[in-house]
């Protein structure tokens, strides 16, 4: 069984699609392990207020009728935040879909709370490392059961915690810890800020830009000799989440700058008076 210092939760999204910046949430399947082991459920169906297409609707199984008279996820955030607070999370497939698509939610319902100080741990990369699966199959594979109800989010989170418990029994290489854990599910040379992974961290520890045409290059670089393309990202179609955590850098560098020359005026004064 997974050594928890923290509570961690197990989450599964079912969405009106694959965009997380334009599409909604329409269920949300969530199991919680408290660090004494308790074992606890948080499961909703959410109208997104837009509709889900119907080869959406076929996969999952979630069609409009079904959610026409659910609450919006604005809704449900009281109940959610206490659910979740001081979490660290695991997922499949979570760092690219069930993570951002989640945030954009929050962000768009001005939650309080941030998913970027918890611990990250997707299922789904640690699989494809070791064996290379989807979920069904892995879930066959580690636990020897069929999967019912594949795409019912609550199964998948069930499903997903299951074979969390099994990997870490399986390979002697994979420490039963979530810092462990969440860095060997990161496929990444660099630490993302932003769940969709456009700025990240290098190894050198500067915050960088990890898309586009400055991909690599620092952040704080960027600002200085280029300040349009900060206003370029925050009126483009990007995800909320990730806009957060720029402003937030940006908002700190510009911080730096007037300390810098703060200290710079002072000095001077003090050579003045010498």
């Amino acid at each position: 069984m997974i050594k928890l210092k923290k509570n961690i939760i197990i989450l599964d999204i079912e969405a009106t699609g694959l965009d997380v910046i334009n599409d909604r949430i329409v269920e949300i399947g969530i199991i919680k392990i408290s660090t004494d082991g308790e074992k606890s459920e948080f499961h909703k169906r959410i109208n997104p207020e837009k509709k889900i297409p119907l080869e959406i609707s076929k996969i999952h199984g979630i069609y409009n009728k079904d959610i026409e008279n659910e609450p919006t996820f604005k809704d449900i955030v009281p109940e959610l935040e206490k659910f979740i607070e001081k979490s660290d999370i695991v997922g499949y497939n979570s760092n690219k879909f069930d993570l951002p698509i989640l945030a954009e939610e929050l962000i768009r319902a001005n939650s309080i709370i941030d998913l970027s100080n918890s611990k990250h741990i997707d299922v789904q990369n640690i699989f494809h490392k070791m064996e290379e699966r989807t979920l069904v199959a892995a879930y066959n594979f580690y636990c020897n059961k069929k999967l019912e109800n594949a795409h019912s989010a609550i199964a998948d989170a069930n499903a997903t915690y299951e074979i969390l418990n099994a990997q870490i029994s399986r390979y002697d290489e994979i420490k039963n810890d979530v810092n462990f854990l969440a860095n060997f599910s990161n496929y990444e040379n660099v630490t993302r800020i932003d769940f969709a992974g456009r700025l990240a961290i290098n190894k050198e520890g500067v915050e960088i830009y990890n898309f586009g045409k400055h991909k690599g290059k620092s952040i704080k670089e960027i600002s200085i000799k280029e300040p349009s393309y900060y206003g370029w990202i925050m009126e483009a179609e990007f995800p909320r989440h990730t806009k957060q955590c720029l402003k937030k850098i940006i908002n700190k560098i510009k911080k730096e700058k007037e300390k810098e020359k703060f200290d710079f005026k002072l000095k001077n004064l003090k050579n003045k008076f010498k």
